[in-house]
């Protein structure tokens, strides 16, 4: 019997909302943050991205701290008695990333903490895989709450794209949507976070995790053909885990940034699996409303699952979450409202 993890507070800071409520109606709405960026595409002309518009012009490490700070912020206010007692997991972009817009790891986690006001605890740490970041968080997470050392453990992530080496890199790579290359993705930015405890009510509970490697990644150098075997795997160990087949989800929330790699990933993962009668399964994804968001997208995506839930607007219960990055890594996991 795997550790127990409930999710029951959230934050956001998005393109189409500083804080989880706003962000979740834009995006249950289909509004996007897409706007022209002062940086420039292929052919010379401005990119479009998604920003996210603060109060205050903040770049590099201090804008991802104060990204960050806010959505942990707002996930303490449902959750006052957290502050204190809780062990922070920051999800960051990959270290290999072409303008990485994290400098310092450790330096980002002490701002982070000292924006917030908290000291961060025995078990606190960084995960820098980007997108998947969040999945191998809750591994942690639920490891660190099984062995009693902290009560509350807050996984927050936060990213950008929206630098210009990056953008220089993934338009060389032609990878960057632009009027030249409808199979890109939009660069984006955002922060997202969740506080997670055990045997509380109201919340979603994690019932099970994968994590596998795919090697016909979308670099992968052999040109081999993509059967989704990486994430199919990660699909299956949720699924044992949580002991239901697949026709017993409700939907999916995935990272589908943008470009047709990731949807074809998703689509063969649920082939391989899906048998037996079964009800429509929705998939939602955050890249439709704000393009690739890197290390901050598990988070928002339990996010959007979460208010769903609470709101009485999800596609069904269980949903199963997936994440994926360049280098092959996929992660899955299944969480349920409590009432399943």
């Amino acid at each position: 019997m795997s550790a127990q993890l409930d999710i029951v507070s959230i934050g956001m800071v998005t393109a189409v909302g500083l804080d989880a409520p706003s962000a979740c109606a834009a995006m249950r709405a289909r509004l996007d943050g897409f706007q022209q960026t002062r940086l420039r595409g292929s052919a010379g002309e401005w990119l479009t991205g998604a920003p996210i518009a603060l109060p205050r012009n903040w770049i590099g490490d201090r804008r991802m701290a104060h990204l960050a700070a806010g959505a942990i912020c707002e996930a303490f206010e449902s959750v006052p008695e957290a502050r204190g007692q809780t062990a922070l997991i920051l999800c960051l972009p990959e270290e290999e990333r072409p303008g990485r817009p994290v400098s310092d790891n450790s330096a980002l986690l002490r701002s982070v903490a000292e924006i917030v006001e908290v000291e961060p605890l025995a078990g606190s740490r960084i995960i820098a895989h980007g997108r998947p970041a969040g999945v191998v968080a809750l591994e942690y997470a639920r490891r660190l709450l099984a062995s009693g050392e902290v009560p509350f453990v807050m996984i927050a992530g936060v990213d950008s794209y929206l630098k210009s080496q990056t953008v220089t890199h993934y338009i060389s790579c032609n990878r960057l949507l632009t009027p030249q290359n409808p199979n890109g993705f939009i660069p984006g930015e955002a922060a997202a976070a969740i506080i997670c405890t055990h045997g509380r009510q109201g919340g979603l509970r994690l019932f099970g995790l994968g994590l596998s490697r795919e090697n016909a990644s979308i670099y992968n150098t052999e040109d081999l053909p993509l059967r989704g075997d990486g994430m199919t795997a990660a699909y299956r160990a949720a699924f044992e885990e949580t002991g239901i087949e697949m026709n017993r989800l409700g939907y999916r929330i995935a990272d589908l940034v943008g470009e047709q790699y990731w949807f074809k990933q998703s689509a063969l993962a649920s082939l391989r699996l899906l048998r037996g009668r079964h009800e429509f399964q929705d998939i939602w994804s955050p890249g439709e409303s704000l393009g690739n968001v890197g290390a901050a997208v598990v988070p928002l995506m339990l996010g959007m699952a979460f208010t769903a839930a609470r709101k009485g607007y999800a596609a069904g219960n269980p949903v199963l979450i997936e994440a994926s990055n360049d280098a092959g890594a996929c992660g899955a996991a299944i969480v349920a409202s409590r009432a399943a």
